[in-house]
């Protein structure tokens, strides 16, 4: 995947892909998930690759990078020690660049890694910006990302697994396989699951062809160490385990003013009192996926909106259009639910 560097001067030989812009990733903001279609969906982090091969001074390398990462943090609300170790694998992938440009040697990093976190936490968002990363730098072909599920690689009857889970691998060299929920792959208590099929080819394919593919595993903390404590072949190949915390009410909240401003709405200060007190009862009650059940809730309340709107006589204003007023987030059952019922809208 690496091109050869020469053995002197600091230059580096390096194509710079176009920037994408935020309209064009497929991933909403602060951790939504990525639809995966039947069959996994693949994602370009980068629209086309650079079409031409020239030298790239370490500065312009740096700003590069400088550019995804504020790009990051423009998406994301929070996640400060995520973005802080995303930084420092970038560090690390600038810095063996300029050693190889020097004619240092050294193995090239292993990069498989590890997303751990509750859902809705931006773990496919940051999947997408290491493609790009990750490309810009020469560490991959393509800069594309794709996702996976357990559905997508294994098999329902005896044959079936090694050709989905070949076909998911193909599509993904050269770029990043983002694997979701990767625990379920592992199902020891059923004898006749096809799943401990789909983890030896993984772990074949990213050990022969780590040169040319990066694998992201992602789920749940506690489900993700055991099933590297029954996997040791998977873990000895993770190199990175990235943590994402929950989000604080706070940003939260910062989340909730971004995906209205996007949309072009607003709250009205009492509808943000409200929303506030919508936070606090939610996040106690079962099922709570951070960003995601911002955005659903969101949803939810623009629906109320809008039947507000239309049983009003008159043609609403601009103003009226725009705004989420107490009503239509008080309406929530949340507000009349306990903190152990399982749903809220």
């Amino acid at each position: 995947m690496m091109p050869p560097s020469p053995p002197g001067g600091v230059r580096v030989p390096f194509g710079i892909p176009p920037a994408q812009t935020d309209a064009a990733s497929p991933a909403d903001p602060n951790g939504h998930t990525v639809p995966v279609a039947s069959s996994a969906g693949a994602h370009p982090s980068a629209d086309h690759p650079a079409k031409e091969n020239r030298e790239v001074t370490p500065e312009e390398l740096r700003a590069a990078i400088d550019e995804v990462l504020a790009r990051l943090d423009r998406d994301l609300v929070g996640l400060v020690p995520v973005k802080s170790r995303v930084r420092d694998i970038a560090s690390l992938l600038v810095v063996d660049r300029l050693r190889r440009a020097q004619g240092l040697s050294a193995d090239p990093p292993s990069l498989h890694m590890s997303f751990t976190g509750n859902p809705g936490t931006g773990k496919t968002t940051v999947a997408l910006r290491m493609a790009e990363i990750l490309h810009r730098l020469g560490y991959s072909r393509k800069g594309h990302l794709v996702v996976a599920t357990r559905d997508d690689l294994v098999g329902q009857y005896i044959g079936h697994t090694a050709p989905k889970t070949k076909d998911v691998l193909k599509r993904a060299m050269g770029g990043v396989l983002f694997i979701d929920e990767a625990y379920y792959l592992y199902r020891p208590e059923n004898e006749r699951d096809y799943g401990a099929e789909a983890i030896e080819i993984l772990l074949q394919v990213m050990e022969d062809n780590r040169d040319d593919l990066v694998v992201i595993l992602a789920g749940y903390a506690d489900r993700m160490e055991r099933f590297f404590a029954s996997n040791p072949g998977i873990k000895s190949r993770i190199a990175h385990h990235i943590d994402f915390p929950d989000y604080t009410p706070d940003e939260l909240m910062q989340i909730a003013d971004l995906m209205l401003e996007k949309m072009m709405y607003r709250f009205s200060p009492a509808a943000r009192e409200a929303f506030a007190r919508y936070l606090q009862r939610r996040m106690r009650q079962p099922h709570f996926a951070n960003a995601r059940s911002v955005r659903n809730a969101l949803d939810r309340m623009r629906l109320r909106q809008a039947t507000r709107l239309t049983a009003q006589p008159g043609t609403p204003s601009r103003e009226e259009l725009m705004m989420i007023e107490a009503a239509d987030v008080l309406a929530s059952r949340v507000f009349t639910t306990s903190p152990t019922d399982v749903e809220a809208t």
